[in-house]
């Protein structure tokens, strides 16, 4: 009975955190993410790269990216990017890029 009693009181508790308003700092969601691209060219590599990142975070947010801007560095409506890094060079006969930034929601 006494376990009943403490996970009714757990419910009531996260029922009334639910109702109260979120900071702004809870309501952000963030992530760090990387990804990596090869292609042909330096531009190929980094976009395979930026859309690792993208799919990694949220596969929605990346289709929508896909159908807007699709530009290395930017995220769809939503999400902002911060703290991007990026590295690139030559792997054989191709180029690779890897690109890290953090996605807040």
């Amino acid at each position: 009975m006494r376990h009943a009693f403490g996970l009714l009181a757990g419910i009531a508790a996260a029922l009334v955190l639910a109702g109260a308003p979120l900071t702004a700092a809870q309501a952000a969601s963030c992530a760090n993410k990387a990804g990596r691209g090869w292609a042909s060219d330096i531009e190929g590599a980094r976009f395979q790269a930026w859309e690792a990142v993208l799919q990694d975070t949220d596969w929605g947010m990346w289709a929508a990216w896909m159908v807007g801007s699709a530009k290395v560095g930017t995220a769809a409506s939503g999400y902002s990017v911060s703290n991007m890094r990026e590295k690139c060079g030559n792997d054989g006969s191709s180029k690779v890029c890897t690109i890290q930034a953090k996605l807040c929601k």
